[in-house]
């Protein structure tokens, strides 16, 4: 069983950021896609970026394009969402997740990742 337990949420004004974090009971040096998605209050879940952890390629939402960086630290077990120019539709619920699966493959799909963690509340105010 994969745990991840995420951390780094808060609360920022618009135009601010954040960095979340997600330490993963696995190795990162493993190949396998770990993601960031998020859920605002009477939204469904979404995916925000994902990151396949063999060769570190990425995918991104379009409407976290050019503010939002996934990243893995192998040494730690943890991967990163550094997350700038937040805007108050940023405000959500933030869960890291994993799957054995490539991310080209699978994409921003949460139907496709197996395991997930609690969340982080991230709330960003005008």
């Amino acid at each position: 069983q994969v745990q991840l337990v995420e951390s780094g949420g808060g609360s920022v004004q618009a135009g601010g950021s954040l960095r979340l974090s997600c330490a993963a009971s696995i190795s990162t040096y493993g190949g396998y896609c770990m993601g960031w998605f998020r859920q605002a209050p009477g939204k469904e879940r979404e995916g925000v970026a994902a990151i396949y952890t063999g060769d570190r390629s990425t995918v991104y939402a379009d409407s976290v394009k050019g503010r939002f960086t996934i990243s893995q630290d192998n040494a730690k077990n943890t991967l990163y969402l550094q997350m700038n120019n937040l805007k108050p539709e940023d405000t959500a619920m933030y869960y890291c997740a994993a799957t054995w699966r490539r991310c080209g493959v699978v994409g921003l799909d949460l139907r496709e990742y197996a395991f997930w963690g609690q969340g982080t509340q991230v709330t960003v105010s005008s």
